[in-house]
C-alpha cells in the first residue's frame, strides 16, 4: 500500500505540476503585486510529529496585515495550497492523509489518537471535506480558538483515526473525487 501510495503520489503531482505549473506561478506573481510577497512557508508538524515547512501562496498584504481579496479568493478556492504539489513531490505529504497542523496539536497528541503521526499528512481528508470552510466557522464563533480546540480539533482527530484504521488506495481514490466533486461544486 506504502509503496503504491508514494508511486501514486509522485505521478499525480508531477503532472499537476507539469500542466498547473504555470498556472500556479502565475497566481505567486499575482499575489507578489497584491500583497508584497508571493509565497511562503509555514511550520507544520508532519509524519511522525517531524516538523517540516509547507508552501503556500501569501494571500495576507505585508503593509496592512489583512487578507487581500484576490486572497480570499484564493482561501476560498484553496488555490493558495496549490504549490503544496511541491510537499507532494518531496515526500514530506500525499494526496490524501491529515492536513498538516501547527505545532501545538498533532504533536501532542497522546495514546491511541497519536497513531495519527504515523500517516503522512495529506493535501486532502475527510476532516478537511467536513471543515472546507472552517474559517467561516470560527469567525461566527464568540471565542473561536476554544471553539477549535475543544470542537473542531477532536472531531478532526476522531476522523483521521478513522483513516488510520480504513486506509486503502480505494478509500485514497475515494476521497479525491469526493475533494474534486466539493470543489467544482463551489
Amino acid at each position: 500500500m506504502k509503496a503504491l501510495k508514494r508511486w501514486f503520489d509522485i505521478v499525480l503531482s508531477s503532472i499537476g505540476l507539469l500542466f498547473f505549473g504555470w498556472l500556479i506561478l502565475l497566481f505567486i506573481l499575482i499575489a507578489y503585486f497584491d500583497t508584497g510577497n508571493g509565497t511562503f512557508p509555514q511550520k507544520r508538524i508532519g509524519q511522525y510529529g517531524k516538523p517540516f515547512n509547507i508552501f503556500k501562496i501569501r494571500t495576507i498584504n505585508d503593509k496592512t496585515g489583512r487578507i487581500s481579496k484576490f486572497g480570499m479568493f484564493l482561501r476560498k478556492s484553496k488555490i493558495d495550497e496549490l504549490p503544496q504539489l511541491v510537499n507532494i513531490l518531496f515526500g514530506q505529504m500525499s494526496f490524501v492523509g491529515p492536513r498538516p497542523d501547527i505545532p501545538g496539536y498533532y504533536d501532542k497528541l497522546e495514546g491511541e489518537e497519536k497513531k495519527i503521526l504515523e500517516l503522512k499528512p495529506g493535501l486532502t481528508s475527510e476532516a478537511s471535506l467536513k471543515y472546507y470552510n472552517e474559517e467561516s466557522i470560527l469567525k461566527n464563533k464568540e471565542e473561536p480558538l476554544h471553539y477549535n480546540d475543544t470542537v473542531i480539533f477532536p472531531d478532526k482527530v476522531k476522523m483521521n483515526l478513522e483513516y488510520y484504521y480504513k486506509q486503502s488506495f480505494n478509500e485514497d481514490l475515494r476521497i479525491i473525487f469526493k475533494t474534486i466533486s466539493i470543489f467544482f461544486r463551489k
